[in-house]
């Protein structure tokens, strides 16, 4: 069969097999194990790929190394021999590095420590390296949060020149300082965010106006003002591009006495910021907008729980404390519900997928998981964010202006064709026109799906088919929000983009932006869209490791407890299992199931029994037993447990092929091959 090049990132599986990305885009091709002995996880290749599909999928061989994955990695260090080895802490990366006796520094047996990799796989050598760091023992929360900074790259300590600038930087603003903004500190402000924040970004204000219109004001830390382009602080806050946030702690993108100081929008301080003043009539849509760069007070810092508390549960001692902004936090509301109709009308999709919420001892034990709650008052900011985020950009886009965009294309056609295939089964449909289906026709779908059993099946399932928004020079628009226009205006202290956005937007209302400036701004905003957008998924995959690794600690103390769970995921050596009280997933793997041998049906997402057609299907209500935990794989292990009443024993609508034995579960993103059915969370 004729064969072609394709050159891209590797992507392996702890099982040994692996899948290369295609820099051009386009389908992953499949690599067995067997050619991938000289190879790691990261690597860029060039595979030869066959030009027909074996089994629905590209299948390659690697032909060339262009350039390695990693120069250093993270692992445990085992004493022994002429030295010792390191086992990776990269479930991916299968091969353990020898270390000679004059290369192991100070570390002692069982720590976790940084090597440096001196040779790779080749033939019949294996990796060679040396280490350059030791970074503790393993199970201290110390340790793990430096592993997994040096494991991604994320810088921890700021550089003595970048703190230098922060500590230069006025703890209050200078009269001269408010000349040229708008005076706002007579509004009745207020921030909401969460119990343990710290850097308050976003300030919001309300009033009513005539016809049943409601101004809001959205109120942004004026970063810029504080940090000058090209500055050491704006070079390592585009280095970091985004703050990452751990169970215990926030590694930054600006230091403390930005983020929490003088740019935090403190109750009580004058704070210099950017205000979008947006007005919305009866049926949310938007009569009038203006920005400007503005001064203001905040009142009062609220938190999520007090305003559900005073909105939702009336709680009377904490709706007395706050008696004052009671009306203020109606209008709110009112004003969300129009934004949130409104929204829904146009056809964005809103999925229901909380996130776990981790609580710590004061040793940075985990003594907790559970489903974070997102009430009103999560909801109230997110509309209002979303409506400054959105006017923001038509005003920025409306004036020619280069911009730093957020997009989310379309869903992929073959995977949506599939999730509509599979969705049939339980009685659901999904209108496509050709290989496409509106955003409101999903949102439709996932409206019908709630309050039934199905319900978070069809979510995670139709998050699967999504792409992962990013950033972008050029507006492709935004499909989740059905916006055609949209950007990051409301977050500058966490998020580089944002930071740019405000700049652009500040020129663009002084008209200091002339054309040869809007050419240079547009000549480097590629570049910075295309960081920023690998720096936010760096981040991404490193908080949702430290949650992963919580969530193997809590249990191990749950072992040998039954719980009931429903199937998220199926592969031919078992399926995946997530549990109903607890936001934990493991495996039933197939040598656990000794009742019958099981064989894999890819279009039913089934495993099934080949003498009793018993069938584990996603969808399925079961009862597992905690077996154990393997923290080298991340893998937690299950059984089935013997109760009565278990789901788990239909029979597929028709029988399938007998399948290829590798993984054939759909893959949440592309850079996590075979993962497919785990809670990938994409930002907006």
């Amino acid at each position: 069969m004729a064969r072609y090049k394709v050159t891209g990132r590797l992507s392996c599986h702890q099982d040994g097999y692996g899948f290369v990305i295609p820099d051009e885009g386009g389908d992953d091709i499949f690599i067995p194990a067997r050619y991938l002995r000289e190879n790691i996880h990261g690597d860029r290749v060039v595979a030869s790929v066959e030009a027909g599909h074996r089994y629905g999928r590209r299948e390659g061989r690697i032909l060339q190394t262009v350039e390695r994955g990693c120069s250093t990695l993270v692992g445990r260090f085992e004493a022994g021999g002429a030295g010792g080895v390191v086992i990776p802490d990269e479930p991916r990366i299968p091969h353990r590095v020898a270390i000679p006796r004059k290369q192991t520094g100070m570390a002692r047996s069982g720590e976790v420590v940084v090597v440096e990799i001196t040779a790779y796989p080749s033939g019949d050598r294996g990796m060679a390296g040396r280490i350059v760091e030791v970074l503790g023992r393993p199970g201290d929360p110390d340790t793990e949060v430096l592993t997994i900074a040096r494991k991604f790259g994320l810088p921890m300590a700021f550089p003595p020149d970048v703190l230098a600038g922060a500590r230069s930087v006025a703890r209050e603003p200078a009269e001269a300082e408010l000349v040229g903004r708008t005076d706002l500190r007579g509004d009745l402000t207020i921030t909401i965010d969460g119990e343990t924040a710290r850097d308050f970004d976003d300030a919001v204000s309300v009033s009513r106006l005539e016809g049943g219109i409601i101004r809001l004001r959205v109120s942004i830390a004026d970063v810029s003002h504080y940090i000058e382009e090209s500055s050491a602080l704006d070079r390592e806050a585009l280095n970091r591009a985004t703050s990452v946030y751990f169970p215990d702690r926030c590694i930054p993108m600006l230091p403390e006495e930005l983020s929490n100081g003088i740019c935090s929008l403190n109750p009580g301080r004058d704070r210099l910021t950017v205000t979008a003043e947006l007005q919305f009539d009866r049926d949310g849509t938007a009569v009038g907008s203006s920005f400007y760069p503005s001064v203001i007070r905040s009142d009062e810092r609220l938190t999520y729980t007090a305003v559900r508390e005073i909105l939702v549960d009336r709680n009377p001692e904490t709706t007395a404390r706050y008696r004052h902004l009671a009306a203020d936090l109606e209008t709110m509301e009112e004003l969300a519900l129009r934004l949130t109709a409104k929204r829904r009308r146009r056809g964005s999709i809103d999925f229901d997928l909380p996130e776990p919420e981790i609580v710590l001892d004061l040793q940075g034990r985990i003594e907790s998981i559970a489903r974070a709650e997102r009430n009103l008052a999560h909801r109230i900011i997110e509309e209002f964010m979303l409506a400054a985020n959105e006017a923001v950009a038509a005003y920025l886009a409306g004036r020619d202006m280069p911009c730093l965009y957020r997009i989310h294309e379309p869903p992929d056609p073959a995977r949506l064709h599939d999730f509509r295939d599979f969705i049939k089964a339980f009685g659901f449909t999904l209108r496509m026109k050709g290989d496409n289906a509106e955003p409101a026709e999903l949102q439709r779908l996932l409206a019908s799906a709630e309050g039934r059993p199905e319900e978070k099946m069809v979510n995670e399932l139709l998050l699967r088919c999504m792409k992962q928004a990013r950033y972008s020079a050029e507006n492709a628009g935004h499909f989740g929000l059905a916006s055609p226009c949209y950007l990051h205006f409301t977050s500058p202290i966490r998020r580089y983009p944002d930071l740019v956005v405000h700049r652009i937007l500040k020129g663009a209302l002084s008209g200091s932006l002339g054309q040869r400036e809007k050419g240079r701004i547009a000549a480097g905003l590629p570049a910075v869209a295309e960081e920023t957008s690998r720096r936010e998924r760096t981040a991404m995959e490193a908080e949702r490791e430290i949650v992963d690794l919580k969530r193997l600690e809590y249990m191990e103390s749950r072992v040998g407890e039954v719980f009931d769970g429903f199937v998220t995921g199926v592969a031919p050596y078992g399926f995946y299992v997530e549990l109903s009280e607890l936001p934990v997933e493991g495996l039933v793997h197939v040598t656990a199931l000794g009742d019958d041998r099981y064989r894999l049906v890819e279009k039913l997402h089934s495993l099934v029994g080949e003498r009793s057609g018993r069938a584990y299907r996603i969808g399925d209500r079961v009862s597992v037993r905690v077996d154990g935990v393997s923290r080298e794989r991340r893998r937690v292990r299950f059984s089935l447990a013997a109760l009565p009443g278990r789901a788990a024993s239909r029979k597929p609508a028709r029988p399938g092929p007998a399948p290829p034995k590798k993984a054939a579960r759909v893959r949440p993103q592309k850079k996590k091959a075979a993962k497919s059915l785990r809670h990938r969370g994409k930002k907006r």
